[in-house]
């Protein structure tokens, strides 16, 4: 799929989409977490409990959390469920190195893998993993097909994907309300608080243009996922996605 826009984090630079997102995430890996909770109001713990809920039910022996980037949720996945394998993948080193601080010296570190990769290029053989989430990370992508694909190679059949992904209210005051918020709000407090003064106006830019709802279903379904469902939260500034492999 050819997005009509492409975003990137930095206007100016020579570096590819993927290379720039990777760059943006080391720079600001140190305060990425305050700042999401800051930015959501914490509605974002809301949103990846649901997707954990979902995990459970699952009861999956393997998983993998693709831009996994502090490892919030793949720390989640080795507290809650069963899994005899879990593997949170980020192209960001500087993100890794914040999720493996979370478990070192703890008994979680012997369950959780945390691995630098591209999404795009995945290092597993086909049919590897009983369930696979993406949270807040498949708008990062340089090539959203390509990406989507190779989660379906290495999903088994009868797998969950699962996808928590920003999305865009079209309802009055929601619209309105969020247009103000990721437009001016979250610009103002990345400037004020983050290494990088223009990360999260790629954030708030690259949400916008973002294929959700009806649009990503279809996405998903021409790839070659079944059972696609999305699932808009809190008035529909994000969106849960499931969807299962034949």
């Amino acid at each position: 799929m050819i997005l009509d826009k492409k975003v990137t984090p930095y206007k100016d630079s020579s570096l590819n989409k993927k290379e720039q997102v990777e760059k943006m995430f080391d720079t600001i890996s140190g305060n990425y977490d305050g700042l999401n909770r800051l930015i959501s109001f914490g509605t974002d713990l809301k949103w990846r409990k649901k997707v954990l809920k979902y995990i459970i039910q699952h009861q999956p022996e393997s998983i993998l959390d693709i831009a996994t980037g502090t490892g919030d949720l793949a720390i989640k996945f080795a507290e809650k469920t069963e899994a005899s394998e879990i593997i949170g993948l980020d192209l960001s080193e500087g993100m890794l190195s914040v999720a493996r601080k979370k478990v070192i010296d703890t008994t979680l570190e012997s369950k959780i893998n945390f691995i630098k990769g591209d999404s795009e290029a995945l290092p597993f053989d086909e049919n590897s993993f009983s369930a696979i989430t993406v949270s807040f990370g498949i708008r990062n992508f340089d090539n959203l097909e390509k990406g989507l694909s190779e989660i379906l190679r290495v999903l088994k059949p009868n797998g969950l994907l699962i996808i928590l992904e920003t999305s865009v209210p079209t309802k009055f005051p929601y619209k309105q309300g969020y247009q103000f918020h990721s437009k001016i709000l979250l610009p103002i407090i990345g400037k004020l608080f983050s290494k990088d003064k223009v990360a999260y106006d790629y954030l708030s830019e690259s949400a916008s243009i973002f294929p959700y709802g009806i649009r990503l279903n279809n996405i998903l379904q021409n790839i070659g996922f079944i059972n696609v469902k999305n699932k808009p939260q809190t008035f529909g500034v994000a969106t849960i996605y499931t969807a299962t492999k034949l």
